[in-house]
């Protein structure tokens, strides 16, 4: 059918309207995701940055903190401190951090204490006070004797235990520490009994070991390197899956036939209500501290095994353990909450 004039005049003048209207649309969709991602961006961190380490300078947890902070401090821009705030398994440091301004710039090197200083009655939080950044590191347990002493390995070590329920003083790093529920633990798989002796400090164990007031240690393996390299101390297995590199002829306890694979773990949390663009800047500094091979190698002088985990994946893993520890420290009657 034919039109008329004023008909293809009107489809005309119809077309450029909607042609407009179209690219209005798309200009403004643009302009939204625009504004939305200017929203996302952000200018963090513009100041230093405090790192929280709930255990004494010069611990294992010190050395690998001191080091993260070291290196994310050139990937995020802005200088790390490191501030040593121990006691009560951690509680002292958990419990300064919760407090602080959830804007990422007081952040904790965290660990299995969160769930065990919870557990334990140090504090009346729990874990879900902080958001997951970033985990870095695990680390096994070792259970250690003077290198005199007349166990060979840990099956003989097991086995007088069980003969002499309570003979055999076993020292770790505080009542409900990881070190504690390890050994625990090791008397769940094994049925030995022993007579748990807690110290502020492994260092402190280590030397009562040396000393014959205690007959052997529950701590990690990086705590006593030097006595091990001295050939004072014999370490007779270790948790975890593998074998560490810098301990070659140590084995695991699922190696000697005894299913205890619990391993600590540490990373990075900030107080809960800590924006989202600034947890995910936290954790690709993290993340890339991970890969650089200085702090890989560092890492591995340390007895400590790299395993990451990103900020989501973080705080599901923490809630897991969660669980898994409160059942084993219920089991012993340690916890409180």
């Amino acid at each position: 059918m034919l039109m008329g004039k004023n008909s293809r005049i009107m489809f005309i003048v119809v077309l450029i309207l909607a042609g407009l209207l179209v690219a209005g649309g798309c200009g403004g969709g643009q302009a939204a995701q625009g504004e939305g991602a200017q929203e996302q961006k952000i200018d963090f961190p513009t100041k230093p940055i405090e790192m929280t380490v709930l255990f004494a300078s010069g611990s294992g947890a010190d050395l690998l903190a001191r080091k993260v902070a070291e290196l994310a401090s050139k990937e995020l821009g802005q200088p790390i401190s490191v501030v040593n705030r121990t006691g009560a398994g951690g509680a002292v440091g958990y419990s300064y951090v919760k407090e602080q301004k959830p804007d990422g710039y007081s952040i904790v090197w965290n660990s299995n204490s969160i769930n065990t200083a919870y557990h334990a009655g140090n504090m009346n939080f729990n874990y879900t006070a902080f958001s997951g950044v970033a985990e870095l590191t695990t680390e096994p347990v070792s259970i250690a004797v003077r290198a005199d002493a007349p166990w060979k390995d840990i099956n003989e070590f097991v086995e007088y235990a069980k003969q002499n329920p309570g003979k055999v003083r076993i020292g770790n790093s505080g009542n409900g520490s990881f070190t504690h529920l390890v050994a625990v633990a090791l008397e769940n798989e094994t049925g030995a009994k022993f007579t748990h002796v807690p110290f502020g400090q492994g260092g402190l164990a280590i030397s009562s070991v040396l000393g014959g007031q205690i007959e052997a240690s529950s701590q990690l393996p990086a705590e006593i390197m030097s006595q091990v390299k001295a050939g004072q101390v014999r370490i007779l297995a270790i948790t975890g899956e593998e074998r560490l590199k810098i301990l070659p002829d140590v084995p695991t306890f699922q190696e000697k036939g005894i299913p205890l694979t619990l391993s600590l773990w540490r990373g990075i949390a900030v107080p809960a209500g800590t924006p989202e663009p600034v947890i995910q800047k936290l954790e690709e500094a993290f993340r890339k501290v991970t890969e650089n091979p200085e702090f890989r190698q560092f890492a591995e002088e340390m007895g400590a095994n790299i395993e990451f985990r990103g900020a989501k994946e973080f705080d599901e893993f923490i809630a897991e353990q969660d669980v898994a520890l409160a059942n084993l420290m219920e089991q012993i009657g340690m916890k409180k909450q």
